[in-house]
């Protein structure tokens, strides 16, 4: 395709969110004994998809009443997702988890300004859009950028404390319409968007993910961070600039506390879970 108006993306991980209610009634009526034997039999399991081969998954504790439980998968496939999601379902944990929510991603990387430099640096060569010798030094030219920022693209699972995950859109509206921009304004506005995040690299790890075709929204946004206030202050800084304040539409909030594997028995015991250092 290669459309001058659409910026290029670079893509990563797959990511499914499951969000679960635990039937705390329900698991309160089975005896000490089986809710033992049935959160280590999830614990383990757990803790094999935390590192698994095919790509880490993340476990929250959630915070207020739109779950409790909150599993981010990052895989290689869909297929694997789909793995990571039956195999929850076939434990008897799944019996005492109400499924209340779900996001299926892909982690994105937006060249907005790549975009126009490579179609600019193209044309000056004499070739044209649409052409085999356009597709092909572009493809080219995608390739190398995709090998030189593959590690944000399948980047570790960030083993940070606290976990804020948002869904997002940018406007189509009557008035104002993300898409009807030209991409060169689109891309500066996304230059000082960037700018803001850049200040707070140290302090938070985020990951966009793309879900343009797979969910009701057109991006996820994963955010961890040691101090939970680093969300409010990034967020409703992000709020003042035009690409934020003109443009973007916000979906629900889900924030928590990412806990180590093996703590899935103390989160079903009513205690908060415990996120323990790399290794331990």
């Amino acid at each position: 395709m290669h459309d001058p108006r659409v910026p290029e993306t670079l893509e990563g991980w797959s990511v499914l969110h499951q969000v679960f209610r635990v039937r705390w009634s329900e698991w309160k009526r089975l005896s000490p004994d089986a809710r033992r034997e049935i959160a280590a039999v999830g614990a383990r399991l757990l803790g094999e998809m935390e590192k698994g081969s095919s790509g880490p998954s993340a476990a929250v504790s959630l915070l207020g009443h739109k779950g409790d439980l909150m599993l981010i998968h990052f895989r290689r496939s869909f297929e694997d997702l789909n793995d990571a999601q039956l195999g929850i379902y076939q434990t008897a944990l799944a019996d005492y988890l109400e499924p209340a929510s779900s996001y299926v991603s892909v982690v994105e990387l937006g060249l907005y300004e790549m975009t126009v430099k490579v179609h600019q640096d193209l044309s000056e060569k004499g070739l044209e859009p649409g052409r085999e010798e356009f597709s092909r030094a572009f493809g080219e030219e995608m390739a190398r950028q995709h090998e030189r920022v593959k590690g944000r693209l399948f980047l570790e699972l960030p083993w940070r404390r606290h976990v804020c995950f948002y869904p997002m859109n940018k406007r189509r509206g009557e008035t104002k319409n993300w898409y009807s921009e030209p991409i060169q304004r689109r891309a500066e506005m996304m230059r000082e968007h960037g700018f803001i995040g850049r200040r707070y690299a140290g302090e938070v790890t985020q990951i966009i993910s793309g879900s343009i075709g797979y969910d009701d929204w057109e991006w996820g946004v994963d955010l961890f961070a040691d101090d939970p206030l680093v969300f409010k202050k990034l967020i409703y800084e992000m709020r003042f600039d035009e690409a934020s304040a003109v443009f973007a539409e916000f979906g629900p909030f889900f924030v928590g506390l990412q806990f180590s594997a093996s703590e899935l028995p103390r989160l079903l015991g009513g205690q908060t879970p415990a996120l323990h250092p790399v290794g331990a």
